[in-house]
């Protein structure tokens, strides 16, 4: 049962946070907390956050700016020139009042500008300091500059591990490791806050693209430390199990077929396909014998499967209880997908009209400070006159 004294403020209402952010990483996890209900001033140059820019780079027909306005709604902007003296006293009275202070700048150019942590928490001891970085902040590669596709997709291993046997290596869609450094950053600086509590003191927490990246891959990346072996790249039309692996229907849908225990999911899929005689074929009775015979027997599924519509397949599955599957969406058929809605994936933003503009949520609920976005995301310096009236009250 839904807990009946929720609340709509959010469970970080109350936070103050200064976000010092560009392009995607830093300006992510300031969108979360800012999802989450804390006020998040956004620190912009004259020329604003380079984020911005994708209105142009998507060809600027349309009004808004999904890519900038997903990172960014609930957020206030003020516009400081930080290479100024003026700038930067600002900023810093701005942090002064601040429980955190978010940023995805180069730990050179924060030093540089007076911003880094060392001299921020010496002035400042209960200041929460969240730093995302493209390699870390320690190391030859420390300041080198970063996106998501270097440090993250290329360098820590993702993409080597996604090309196939003689293939190119894929592109990455935007911001997929930004989007998690940011979440996990957040998360840190949602545990620091907490740990405030107890010790009054700040301290600074760090992440980078690099290390989510090989997060990410720790499946992998464990079994080589532990093992000294390496997981190989799977090849549908040979996969060490028939059932998991992907396949094709025959209106050109895919679907995925996701049953791990070989045993437990072996007969099911024999009798969804009208294949029943296979359970009994000495060729495919064990999994091994199924993984060396593997080529043989995917050919002989894949006919079956190609006979099979969509909406045929999702009724020979009901019957099924042990045929573990799911489509292979687009973005399409996911907008379409009944669950969408269910997994509370989407979010009404309030676009300041009397009217909401749907958009991609957080990936984390909360039952009694329920998360609520305050509106969408700011024009530049839009919130100078109101930000600096409030440092002189």
């Amino acid at each position: 049962m839904e807990n009946a004294n929720k609340t709509a403020s959010g469970p970080l209402a109350g936070v103050k946070v200064v976000e010092l952010g560009v392009w995607i990483a830093g300006p992510a996890a300031g969108g979360i907390l800012a999802d989450w209900g804390a006020d998040v001033i956004k620190i912009e140059p004259p020329e604003g956050d380079p984020s911005r820019l994708f209105h142009a780079i998507l060809g600027g027909e349309l009004p808004s700016n999904p890519i900038f306005e997903q990172d960014n709604r609930s957020k206030r902007s003020i516009m400081l020139d930080l290479q100024t003296d003026e700038g930067i006293a600002v900023a810093l009275d701005l942090i002064a009042e601040a429980d955190v202070f978010v940023t995805n700048v180069r730990r050179g150019g924060l030093e540089r500008l007076g911003l880094d942590y060392e001299t921020l928490s010496e002035r400042f001891p209960t200041l929460v300091y969240g730093h995302i970085t493209g390699f870390g902040r320690e190391g030859p590669d420390a300041d080198r500059p970063a996106f998501d596709i270097a440090a993250f997709w290329s360098r820590s291993g993702i993409a080597s591990l996604l090309t196939a046997p003689g293939q190119v290596p894929p592109f990455q869609r935007g911001g997929m490791g930004d989007h998690n450094t940011g979440l996990a950053c957040a998360g840190a600086i949602s545990a620091a806050l907490f740990e405030r509590t107890k010790s009054g003191l700040g301290q600074l927490i760090s992440t980078s693209l690099f290390r989510e990246g090989m997060y990410t891959i720790s499946f992998d990346l464990n079994t080589k430390l532990m093992w000294g072996t390496d997981i190989g790249n799977n090849d549908r039309r040979i996969a060490s199990s028939p059932t998991a692996n992907n396949y094709r229907l025959g209106d050109d849908r895919w679907i995925w077929v996701i049953g791990v225990d070989p045993e437990r999911h072996w007969a099911p899929l024999c009798r969804l396909l009208a294949l029943d005689a296979l359970v009994e074929d000495a060729r495919y009775a064990t999994p091994t014998d199924r993984r060396i015979n593997a080529e043989a027997l995917i050919a002989t599924i894949d006919a079956e499967f190609a006979k099979l519509s969509f909406d045929e397949l999702v009724a020979r599955a009901e019957h099924e209880p042990d045929f573990f599957w799911c489509p292979i969406n687009t973005l399409d058929d996911l907008l379409a997908d009944p669950q969408l809605a269910g997994s509370g994936g989407l979010i009404e933003v309030p676009d300041g009209f009397g009217g909401t503009s749907t958009m991609v949520a957080t990936p984390v609920d909360f039952s009694r400070t329920v998360v609520a976005p305050r509106g969408h995301a700011p024009e530049l310096g839009e919130h100078s006159a109101e930000i600096l009236a409030e440092l002189a009250d």
